[in-house]
């Protein structure tokens, strides 16, 4: 079985466990970080994810894993809150921040620059525009961007 296979089934299992506590599932990933494997679950709701609710949701998804059996490695399961500076990966995510401020790295520089702030005015599943601090209208492949998420200015 793939990562991706893994990570669509374990987002079946969690769809459950967090419609009963009215969260929202973020994401999930199945990674290998320093010889480790990890399948991650990032949730939320209004107000914010608190420790509790990880762990709550944490027993739940462990059981129905273990259950299931569908993940040959060993695996070290985490759940937590997606936290600031998250990227911006699904429909649902670009909808939260239309008309909020967003930072943009690319694969490649347009206009001698990889990096661009503005606010998120239009999106569909092939591009993104932003109007930046100057006004300007850029529209950029969602193909070009390594990374979009929320901008924050500490």
């Amino acid at each position: 079985m793939s990562r991706s296979e893994y990570e669509s089934r374990t987002e079946a299992l969690l769809k459950p466990i967090l419609s009963g506590r009215n969260f929202e599932l973020v994401d999930v990933e199945y990674v290998k970080e320093g010889g480790n494997w990890y399948l991650r679950a990032y949730i939320d709701k209004p107000g914010g994810i608190t420790v509790d609710d990880c762990e709550l949701v944490s027993r739940d998804l462990e059981a129905e894993l273990d259950r299931e059996d569908y993940i040959e490695d060993s695996y070290i399961l985490e759940v937590s809150s997606p936290g600031l500076g998250r990227p911006l990966k699904k429909d649902k995510d670009y909808a939260r921040n239309e008309g909020k401020e967003v930072e943009i790295h690319l694969f490649r520089p347009f206009e001698h620059e990889k990096q661009w702030q503005g606010i998120l005015t239009a999106w569909d599943s092939g591009s993104v525009r932003i109007r930046t601090e100057e006004g300007r209208e850029l529209t950029f492949s969602r193909k070009e961007l390594a990374l979009i998420r929320e901008a924050f200015d500490f």
